[in-house]
């Protein structure tokens, strides 16, 4: 999504993404429009210009922020408004911030590695909570094995301890101990 209150701004950075990358690219003139798209779509990547009527930059990335939080945020600037990136840094997770006039390789390879982290974190996301349910299984085990660990190391010495003179033999099954006279 790119947003930013110059037409030919869009229609170039859109051409560039079009052309270079075959990206899907939704533009907005009117940042209030890109916010009702994020509430009702899906939206990898959020470009903003920084100062716009309505809303400035910061304030439509903390919205995408709050409504699609895996949305990746990078923000134009002009050169006066370097605090501005670093305060978006702060308050709305920047992925990137590049001044206008941008570097057309530079703002691709921006892209690019947006694109490239969108994908990554789902993927993060279920490799995590498979490890998740690998540590809670082996936890399981763990207690099973300590529990068994510690009967096999008890019973025997419960009984010698107290000077008992019977016979502790394990059960067939394997899963506890039996005592004779």
């Amino acid at each position: 999504m790119l947003v930013d209150d110059e037409e030919m701004i869009l229609t170039s950075i859109r051409t560039l993404l079009v052309l270079e990358a075959d990206y899907e690219v939704e533009c907005f003139t009117n940042p209030l429009d890109a916010v009702k798209f994020m509430e009702n779509r899906a939206t990898d990547i959020v470009v903003s210009d920084y100062l716009m009527p309505g809303l400035t930059g910061i304030q439509l990335l903390a919205e995408a922020k709050r409504l699609q939080p895996e949305a990746i945020r990078v923000l134009l600037t002009g050169h006066a408004d370097k605090a501005s990136a670093i305060l978006a840094i702060n308050q709305v997770g920047l992925f990137q911030d590049l001044e206008k006039p941008w570097d057309n390789t530079q703002l691709l390879l921006v892209i690019q590695q947006a694109v490239e982290r969108a994908h990554l974190l789902p993927e993060l996301r279920r490799t995590i909570m498979q490890l998740h349910t690998a540590n809670a299984t082996l936890k399981g085990a763990q207690a099973h094995l300590l529990s068994a660990f510690l009967m096999k190391a008890r019973l025997p010495k419960a009984l010698r301890a107290g000077g008992l003179r019977r016979r502790c033999a394990r059960s067939r099954s394997g899963r506890g101990y039996f005592i004779s006279r």
